[in-house]
């Protein structure tokens, strides 16, 4: 099968830890150990991941130098770059040396006329309380709740084209497991001459990685986060896993904003625009998500 997975950025950092290299090393080593089975057993693997901690960091770096303003597009890359190579290095250091493995820095095509250029949304980086969000912003940095705490926003736009996905195509057709579209690519736009210009915004990864999924014909779009199944009412003492769902049923209920919703939409997409599978759930449950016995599938029927 074809499986595309997208790793939550717990995969990487959870809320709160210092982004240490240490610590990421540590994380990712974890998540490879869960996706491995996957390749050995013969399935073609296409990894997406955020990059919502990393970047922020990023970004507090570039505020700190101002004479020198490096744009979000281009730290898109770097955070891109950087876990790609974290990902991959484990993935050959556990994976036999006859497995091809890449990482391919992904430009993902957003319309510079989408209203969330005006609508900051995506949270990035560090959580502050009130205090520390003022002081730490830079300029023209936009802040917003984020849970109990504030984190600094930016432009989401939707996705509408991956620009290597043909090149990631021709990778998978021959047999490299292969690493992209990381923090949801990064995003640029077309001026009126044809050319790319990148842009100040992160895309949502989940809507990314349903884009690719769908583009490269998988069969299955698996987002792992840090919860084993869509829940039912969550937050609430009568919340319920979801084992099954259709694109429709999904349609009648809600999910918060910013971390679920997003999932949920993807999921719909995939499966609405492909017949086949999407899946939510937790990371150690991987292998028993694509046979169906664990976290959230969402299917026509």
């Amino acid at each position: 099968m074809r499986i595309v997975v997208a790793l939550g950025g717990n995969a990487l950092l959870e809320r709160g830890e210092a982004p240490s290299i240490e610590t990421q090393t540590r994380r990712v080593a974890t998540a490879v150990a869960a996706i491995a089975p996957l390749r050995r057993a013969g399935h073609q693997v296409i990894l997406t991941h955020g990059n919502g901690p990393q970047v922020g960091q990023l970004a507090l770096q570039a505020a700190a130098t101002p004479r020198t303003p490096t744009p979000l597009d281009v730290l898109d890359a770097e955070s891109e770059g950087m876990i790609g190579y974290l990902i991959e290095r484990e993935l050959m250091n556990v994976l036999p040396d006859d497995f091809l493995v890449a990482t391919v820095l992904t430009q993902v095509r957003v319309d510079s006329r989408d209203p969330a250029f005006h609508h900051p949304s995506k949270p990035i980086g560090a959580v502050y309380d009130s205090e520390e969000a003022a002081r730490t912003a830079g300029p023209g940095w936009k802040i917003a709740r984020d849970g109990e705490r504030w984190r600094r926003v930016v432009a989401s736009p939707e996705p509408v084209d991956i620009m290597e996905a043909r090149v990631i195509s021709l990778l998978v057709n021959n047999d490299v497991t292969v690493i992209c579209a990381g923090g949801g690519g990064i995003p640029v736009v077309r001026r009126e001459d044809g050319s790319l210009a990148g842009v100040e915004a992160v895309i949502d990864k989940d809507l990314v990685s349903g884009l690719l999924a769908q583009l490269l014909r998988a069969d299955w779009l698996v987002m792992l986060t840090d919860v084993d199944a869509v829940y039912d009412g969550f937050g609430t003492p009568d919340a319920r896993p979801l084992a099954r769902a259709t694109p429709d049923e999904l349609d009648r209920r809600s999910f918060a904003a910013g971390s679920m919703a997003p999932k949920i939409e993807a999921a719909r997409r995939f499966v609405r625009a492909t017949g086949q599978r999407a899946a939510i759930g937790r990371l150690d449950m991987l292998a028993d998500i694509v046979r169906e016995r664990a976290g959230t599938v969402v299917a026509l029927t």
